[in-house]
């Protein structure tokens, strides 16, 4: 498996950190999220790159996205795990490795929004159970009108 999206997501991440840009729920950066889920956004931006982190009541991370104008990352064929939606989106999901958690379900994404935008979601789950949850939780995101799928 490639280990070299995860670290253009870091790369990308810290840039943001360092940007120093940050808002609680900022409804024009992040889409929509389920009103019945108890989530938020945490989000920051930079130049035209947005990341928007949903997180439950204790702060813990569901699932995250950056939103760019390029994509930020580039799937592999050989890590395509499994195929559902996000926001209504057909979707490819992929398996990825975090080097500190060894065991924890990984998954990327990558989608093509209606603005012409990219966006590189994520999610980590400690089982299976939890992943196909997060997967739900993500098909009720709301980016707008309906886009191609992408890293097909």
């Amino acid at each position: 498996m490639s280990k070299t999206p995860v670290f253009q997501l870091c790369v990308l991440l810290a840039g943001i950190a360092l940007a120093g840009a940050a808002g609680a729920q900022v409804a024009s950066a992040c889409p929509d999220l389920p009103g019945n889920a108890g989530l938020t956004w945490e989000y920051r931006g930079s130049g035209d790159t947005q990341l928007c982190r949903a997180l439950r009541p204790d702060g813990s991370e569901v699932f995250g996205m950056a939103i760019t104008a390029k994509p930020t990352f580039e799937p592999s064929r050989s890590d395509r795990a499994e195929r559902s939606q996000v926001g209504g989106r057909d979707v490819y999901w992929y398996r990825t490795e975090i080097a500190a958690k060894p065991g924890v379900e990984a998954r990327e994404a990558l989608l093509e929004l209606p603005d012409g935008r990219s966006a590189h979601v994520w999610l980590q789950a400690d089982s299976e159970e939890k992943l196909e949850a997060d997967y739900q939780l993500l098909q009720s995101v709301n980016f707008g009108a309906p886009a191609q799928v992408a890293g097909q």
